[in-house]
């Protein structure tokens, strides 16, 4: 491509040189066309991202030049209203923008002079799933890539009911689990692991996402049934213990219908015998009704152990305390720590004096304790009623805390979080939860030799998450965010230590 310059130059050429001024202009302009020649290179393999959650998108140049001043284009190949993000002239420019991706695309503008100008999509959507185009442009060349993005929605665990017997006092077992994209594999398996087969399958989408059912009839007492309900990457699984109980119920359902059919013979005795089978019945009856109180009054007594437990595993616990305090010099700038280190809330603007040191974190909304542990057991407690977006539980020392942050095992967190209406988890994949309660006050109890970290609500007396099979190896920090972007809810996050 020749410049205005190089054609300039042409004009001004006396003409006896024309010839040898066009020759010298092709050669100078195919190597100023090559100089700037580059790749735009994505990802071969497609990127998977969790609805709710963020994604990189990427897409690089190489060489590794600038990209600073070129024009980056993203858009969506298999969409009319296509436009994901638009920069260009140094600034972004999204006032063509498509609808549903406002407010949720970022570039990183001091990567693009690296070469970078991956797309950070934030609070992924199912309907963020289809085939996306990056175009870079300079003044001389460009290039595009392609990415394939694929979504997938964590649903509701899965949830075991006992739905009768068969003629020969089978057990029929039904699971169900909803909020699925796309649709989810679901599988029953024995204690031994062998799978199952389901005798009815249920599929339903509702919108965008999936609900499965499947019901299964078994024969095994005292034995564990795991429903398991799976994406590629995603899986949730729930059991139910088949106890001799649940078949004595069958047998106490066949002995009622015996006691029926008995009773309409009678109906067509003579009368004394008719006052004779009565009273047999009468008697049967009575034993009935004693074996169905037995029975009622050992669920009660089930009920009222379950109701104890849990306050006197917290009691245990509560002897593990240690003083938390938040080291405000790890927190993000836009944090107010207080000054005895005791709670945290978020301001809109950045605080007066503080900056992004080497200790803070710059996107992620999070603050350290002060004390690290690296032995033995340890137990906390953080307030969080009233806050609509938080994560708190534990950090290696040595974790990254710049840039978008994956609060996962194997990036060093051990979190719960709620956030979006959903409570979540990150062990060897992201999974949402539901609980029975909205917890107010949440204990975290750490055994560092074992690799437990365990969360319960506290105020309730009931279980959140735990983490097992853990490897510790660096000392563990207490950790509270506030989320990733700007969290406008002044309640702050308390550590507790009114328990002491």
């Amino acid at each position: 491509m020749l410049t205005h310059k190089f054609i300039m130059f042409y004009h001004l050429c006396p003409p006896a040189m024309k010839f040898i001024c066009l020759t010298l202009l092709i050669i100078t302009g195919i190597t100023d066309s090559r100089s700037e020649q580059y790749e735009v290179v994505g990802s071969s393999d497609p990127v998977f991202a969790v609805a709710g959650e963020d994604v990189i998108l990427p897409c690089s140049v190489k060489p590794n030049i600038s990209v600073v001043d070129t024009r980056v284009e993203w858009f969506r190949l298999d969409l009319k209203d296509s436009v994901v993000h638009l920069y260009e002239d140094h600034v972004d420019k999204n006032t063509d923008q498509s609808q549903s991706y406002r407010g949720r695309t970022k570039l990183n503008h001091q990567e693009l002079q690296r070469g970078d100008a991956s797309l950070k999509l934030s609070t992924v959507r199912v309907s963020d799933e289809g085939r996306y185009k990056c175009f870079i442009q300079s003044k001389s060349w460009f290039d595009d890539t392609t990415v394939d993005v694929k979504v997938e929605a964590v649903g509701r665990p899965p949830v075991i009911t006992v739905d009768g017997f068969d003629h020969s006092g089978g057990l029929h077992l039904q699971c169900q689990s909803e909020g699925w994209y796309p649709e989810p594999d679901l599988e029953w398996l024995n204690s031994e692991g062998v799978s199952l087969s389901s005798e009815t399958t249920d599929t339903h989408r509702n919108a965008d996402r999936f609900s499965v059912k499947h019901t299964v009839t078994v024969h095994e007492r005292d034995s564990k049934i795991h429903c398991r309900v799976r994406l590629r990457h995603h899986m949730l699984e729930t059991l139910i213990i088949t106890t001799s109980n649940m078949f004595n119920s069958w047998r106490t359902s066949v002995i009622l219908i015996s006691v029926s059919v008995v009773l309409s013979v009678i109906a067509a005795i003579l009368i004394a015998v008719f006052a004779r089978k009565n009273r047999e019945f009468s008697s049967a009856h009575d034993r009935l009704e004693k074996e169905k109180r037995g029975l009622q009054q050992e669920c009660e007594q089930l009920l009222e152990s379950l109701k104890t437990i849990i306050p006197k595993v917290l009691t245990h616990l509560r002897t593990h305390s240690v003083n938390v305090i938040l080291d405000a010099d790890t927190a993000h700038p836009h944090l107010i720590v207080s000054d005895d280190g005791k709670q945290v809330r978020c301001e809109k603007t950045q605080t007066n004096g503080v900056n992004g040191g080497k200790d803070r974190f710059d996107e992620d909304l999070g603050v350290l304790g002060k004390e690290g542990f690296s032995s033995g057991c340890f137990y906390f407690e953080v307030q969080v009623n009233g806050q609509t977006k938080w994560d708190l539980g534990l950090a290696r020392e040595s974790v990254n805390r710049k840039g978008w942050i994956r609060l996962s095992p194997e990036n060093g967190y051990w979190i719960v979080g709620w956030r979006d209406g959903l409570y979540q988890a990150r062990d060897s994949s992201a999974c949402s939860f539901s609980l029975s309660v909205n917890p107010q006050r949440v204990g975290v109890f750490v055994d560092y030799k074992k690799g437990f970290v365990f969360f319960y609500e506290v105020e309730s007396s009931s279980h959140i998450y735990s983490y097992t099979n853990q490897s510790f190896n660096e000392k563990l920090y207490p950790f509270v965010s506030l989320g990733y972007e700007r969290n406008e809810n002044p309640t702050p996050l308390i550590i507790c230590d009114d328990y002491y």
